[in-house]
């Protein structure tokens, strides 16, 4: 058996235990500190870092009777982030000493920002690292453990648009608590997007369950798309970039003109996406936004919910180096009349779903925002 000692998001129990795979009962807790350490926040992450600060005291929690396949798992789910076991020296309330080991941060990976509190990141980051840690733990054993570090940031969005999906409500009256059967679930493919498969059963418009059905679901975050329109030039900007999908279909013009659009980081609304990816993508600085709806973008299939916006603002010069080089983007931009854009719409010479969408909600709300 073997002793730790968890100054960070592992004092988290429901976060111990997903990582563990088993309740918690077989081991024993009890309030310790690490003297001469302090532990700060990793700049631009939601995980904390321990570092070596004289006459500090970094707070935290021996486990103890972890047993060889608890540490496997903890490697595991610790490797992705860079962490190695190193044994130290612990302080216990009652002023025993004792050996644990203890998770160090690779050296000049992570630069630390402010302290850290948990309670802080429980209320800020704690459900969604946990679903995201579900993710990731249920490939322990098919996966290695630097391929879901590649993924972290994906999984990360993936889990940040499931609890915003659990809030997605109507006021549809039936419970998919009743009316929904999972024979199985099975994460089956991991990467920049995940699959997942079921087997699930649902109930059917007369009321009784249906057959056995095999589904599967692309797995994604949840996306904003948004169109840059100047009011008073009465123009649109439109980026254009390589899309890979396009190409594998065959499709011989893979360069596709689009809105601006992107992903929803974790701890990011919506709106917040919209105005840095204008910026990113297409070097614009919006003024406001322009609701135009939210929706599933291929229900059969994908995960993914998008939400639509018109971005106002002034838009004088486009460019051709737009976008991040760290997410091998390569994006230029053209501004286009209103008139000629409805005319290449109408003209069916754009390839791109939400555009159109985008398009007629344009058109029908143009004269609004002109006024």
């Amino acid at each position: 058996m073997s002793d730790l000692f968890f100054y960070g998001t592992l004092r988290h129990l429901p976060l111990l235990e997903c990582v563990l795979g088993r309740t918690l009962s077989h081991l024993e807790f009890s309030r310790a500190s690490l003297p001469d350490h302090a532990v700060y926040g990793v700049k631009a992450e939601a995980f904390p870092m321990i570092v070596e600060e004289k006459g500090s005291n970094a707070e935290g929690v021996l486990v103890q009777g972890l047993g060889a396949e608890d540490l496997k798992r903890l490697a595991y789910y610790e490797g992705g982030f860079e962490y190695d076991l190193s044994p130290q020296i612990v302080e216990q309330e009652d002023g025993t000493r004792s050996e644990a080991r203890v998770f160090y941060p690779e050296p000049g990976l992570w630069s630390p920002d402010k302290l850290w509190l948990l309670g802080d990141w429980v209320r800020e980051w704690a459900e969604v690292v946990v679903l995201a840690a579900q993710e990731e733990m249920a490939y322990y054993g098919k996966v290695d453990a630097s391929a879901i570090a590649r993924n972290f940031s994906p999984i990360r969005t993936r889990a940040w648009a499931k609890l915003a999906a659990r809030k997605r409500r109507t006021d549809d009256p039936r419970d998919t608590e009743k009316d929904v059967i999972v024979q199985s679930h099975k994460r089956a493919y991991i990467n920049y997007f995940g699959v997942e498969e079921l087997e699930v059963q649902h109930r059917q418009h007369d009321g009784t369950m249906g057959p056995v059905l095999n589904r599967s679901g692309l797995m994604q975050g949840a996306a904003v798309v948004v169109l840059p329109y100047d009011p008073v030039r009465d123009a649109v900007l439109l980026v254009e970039q390589f899309r890979a999908p396009v190409f594998l279909i065959d499709d011989p013009e893979p360069w596709m003109w689009e809105p601006v659009a992107g992903m929803i980081d974790p701890g990011e609304t919506p709106e917040q996406t919209a105005y840095r990816e204008a910026l990113e993508e297409a070097h614009v600085t919006l003024d406001s936004l322009e609701y135009a709806g939210g929706a599933y973008s291929s229900s059969g299939s994908s995960t993914e919910y998008v939400y639509l916006y018109v971005g106002l603002g002034d838009l004088v010069r486009t460019i051709d180096n737009g976008g991040l080089a760290s997410e091998g983007e390569d994006i230029r931009t053209q501004i286009m009349p209103f008139d000629t854009f409805m005319q290449k719409a109408d003209n069916n010479e754009f390839k791109d779903l939400p555009l159109l969408l985008l398009a007629n909600w344009l058109a029908r709300h143009r004269d609004r925002l002109r006024g």
